[in-house]
């Protein structure tokens, strides 16, 4: 829960649903800056552990670690555009879509390869035999 106070690396990944070990990575790369008590330990604002969980969300929808640092400092610029915010995720979707269609192929290449295979008992594989160069590779590599 964020209360008023801050927090220990514990807390504020139960709060995030991230964990300690990636607050620290965000932490070492200049995503979220803790406040370090006397001690050494780090202590989360209320305002840290909302970032780890916009971090933690925007993650979740593959936005790259550098998408995440433009959407944070937009996120904090009250005079942003909302327009700068949407190329973003456009730019995003794009990368999506392109990555489905490579997808796609691949699996459109996978199932060749399956339809290929006899899959009994015999040694022969034509799978392996793609794999290993003995017929022609259907995904054109």
């Amino acid at each position: 829960m964020i209360g008023g106070t801050a927090m220990n690396i514990t807390d504020a990944a139960h709060a995030s649903g991230l964990t300690a070990k990636t607050i620290r990575y965000y932490e070492e790369i200049g995503l979220v800056t803790p406040q370090r008590g006397h001690n050494g330990y780090r202590h989360f604002s209320p305002e840290e552990v909302r970032r780890l969980m916009f971090l933690g969300r925007a993650r979740r929808l593959d936005f790259s670690l550098q998408d995440c640092r433009d959407l944070l400092m937009l996120s904090a610029d009250t005079h942003r555009s909302s327009a700068d915010v949407r190329a973003i995720a456009m730019r995003h979707l794009a990368e999506v879509d392109e990555r489905m269609a490579d997808l796609s192929q691949l699996r459109t290449a996978l199932q060749s390869l399956i339809e290929s295979c006899a899959g009994d008992g015999r040694p022969d594989c034509s799978i392996l035999d793609a794999l290993t160069g003995g017929r022609p590779d259907p995904t054109g590599a």
